[in-house]
């Protein structure tokens, strides 16, 4: 069972990824809460809920309160960060309630932000069903919302007491739903971790047999491990350099794009880790142009990108993409910050790409869309 500790000025907590973690969950509440009175409140969708209910509530004397949100990118506003604020009050949640985030990548971010800022901040844990939210947004204490504007302009960094990912939940995961989940991995292994990117190009087929929500029984050695390396790499860097002021932002890899190509399309067509997987060979298309990487290794990361596919096609301009992007996060007074691979497993941060190498680099990637659609 791996316990992976992230460590961070402000917060110290651990990453327990195992399997039959949720019939076990209240013991893991008591542990990380010593002498100290808490109350559960659970957030969830409905869909998650009716799958996983039983397991949950099976080491709870007493049923916690439970709360819905509706599953999808498009649910992560403000107005629900106020509903589920008010259902919290309407319940008797005071300074002594802890939240558990159980559910994907929204769900997650979502109750992080609402922990951060009911009665100024409350505890709370990450209990990940998605292999994206396990693997990522479930680590490092970014919490926060959309605004029409953008993605994730509105947040707070909140660490969660503790992650618990539970590897049954990933059973019932769509196989799409899981192959995204793959390219969070795929990242991590493009900007930190090369041999966790040769046991993904070497181990493709057995990765994807577990990814089948079909097979109860089926070996999830390989899929498990990569959960594992993801995991250390986003907890690694994540402890050196908590609010994102350097190193962390290589953790945005294909994320500029990425977020436009959400944004472009209403959140509906694509999922999140597709959408950043196309964001990925973007960025790598200005990499290529600037001479930053070597043609061999641009080759094989576009060809790991692609395996863990298929990548669903959109309808976008190059220009609405790049004129998106000024509205990144990331951005610093007017200037868009990119993260470039200079080869497999190393990055570079740069903050002078031009519009008309984001342009070309976009088409580039459309154009290679079109192909993937034709084959």
């Amino acid at each position: 069972m791996p316990v992976i500790p992230v460590n961070t000025p402000s917060a110290a907590y651990n990453v327990t990824i195992s399997p039959n973690l949720l019939p076990t969950l209240h013991s893991h509440l008591r542990k990380l809460n010593p002498g100290k009175p808490f109350r559960p409140f659970i957030i969830t969708s409905p869909n998650i809920w009716a799958l996983w209910s039983k397991p949950f509530l099976a080491s709870f004397k007493e049923s916690p309160t439970v709360l819905f949100h509706p599953a999808g990118e498009r649910h992560k506003r403000m107005s629900s960060v106020e509903s589920l604020a008010q259902q919290l009050s309407t319940a008797g949640a005071d300074r002594d309630a802890l939240l558990l985030a159980f559910g994907g990548g929204v769900i997650g971010d979502i109750t992080g932000f609402l922990a951060a800022i009911y009665m100024r901040g409350i505890r709370y844990v990450q209990i990940p069903t998605t292999l994206l939210a396990q693997v990522d947004s479930s680590i490092g204490g970014k919490t926060g919302v959309n605004l029409l504007a953008g993605k994730n302009l509105i947040g707070s960094f909140h660490h969660p007491q503790a992650v618990l990912a539970d590897t049954d939940l990933l059973r019932t995961l769509p196989p799409r739903e899981l192959r995204a989940g793959l390219q969070e991995s795929v990242k991590a292994a493009i900007i930190y971790d090369a041999k966790l990117f040769r046991y993904m190009e070497q181990n493709a087929e057995a990765i994807l047999s577990a990814s089948n929500a079909k097979k109860e029984n089926a070996d999830t050695k390989a899929l498990t491990k990569v959960v594992s390396a993801s995991v250390r790499v986003k907890a690694d860097v994540v402890s050196k350099d908590e609010k994102e002021s350097g190193l962390r932002m290589i953790l945005n890899f294909g994320h500029t794009i990425g977020h436009a190509i959400e944004s472009a399309t209403n959140y509906k067509q694509l999922l999140h880790g597709e959408a950043v997987a196309w964001g990925s060979i973007a960025a790598l298309s200005v990499a290529i142009a600037r001479n930053t990487i070597s043609e061999k290794d641009a080759n094989r990361i576009v060809n790991l990108i692609l395996r863990y596919g298929p990548l669903p096609t959109f309808k976008a301009t190059a220009e609405k993409l790049v004129a998106l992007t000024a509205r990144d996060k990331k951005n610093r007074s007017g200037t868009r910050s990119f993260v470039l691979p200079t080869a497999i497993g190393h990055t570079e941060i740069v903050r002078d790409v031009t519009e008309p190498e984001l342009l070309t680099a976009t088409q580039s990637m459309l154009s290679l869309m079109l192909q993937q659609r034709k084959n």
